[in-house]
């Protein structure tokens, strides 16, 4: 029998990354949904917020976009390292979440 060794703040990493192109992009309504079922109410307003300050920053500056989407990155990888090390029965989730975002 083997076992596979998960290496929780990659799996963060790669989750926030798409979960910033997820809140950018025109498929945000349903991710939301998923984020919502699969996580709970407070990632689900985390990542309502994460796509408002994407969406100003667009507006404001084009300079600014890219910098609003490292710092809300950055933001999204503490986020789910948290929530992984409190519960690393969402791993399954997160890892689901990661594969639906759009590429």
């Amino acid at each position: 029998m083997s076992q596979s060794v998960t290496h929780q703040p990659r799996v963060a990493w790669d989750a926030a990354r798409a979960f910033v192109r997820a809140a950018g992009g025109p498929g945000y309504d349903a991710f939301s949904g998923r984020v919502l079922s699969r996580l709970g109410t407070d990632l689900y307003g985390e990542l309502a917020d994460t796509r408002q300050r994407l969406l100003t920053a667009s507006v404001e500056s084009s300079d600014s976009d890219r910098f609003t989407v490292d710092v809300e990155a950055s933001k999204w990888r503490v986020r789910l390292e948290d929530l992984l090390r409190t519960r690393p029965d969402l791993i399954g989730a997160v890892r689901e979440l990661t594969d639906a975002a759009p590429h």
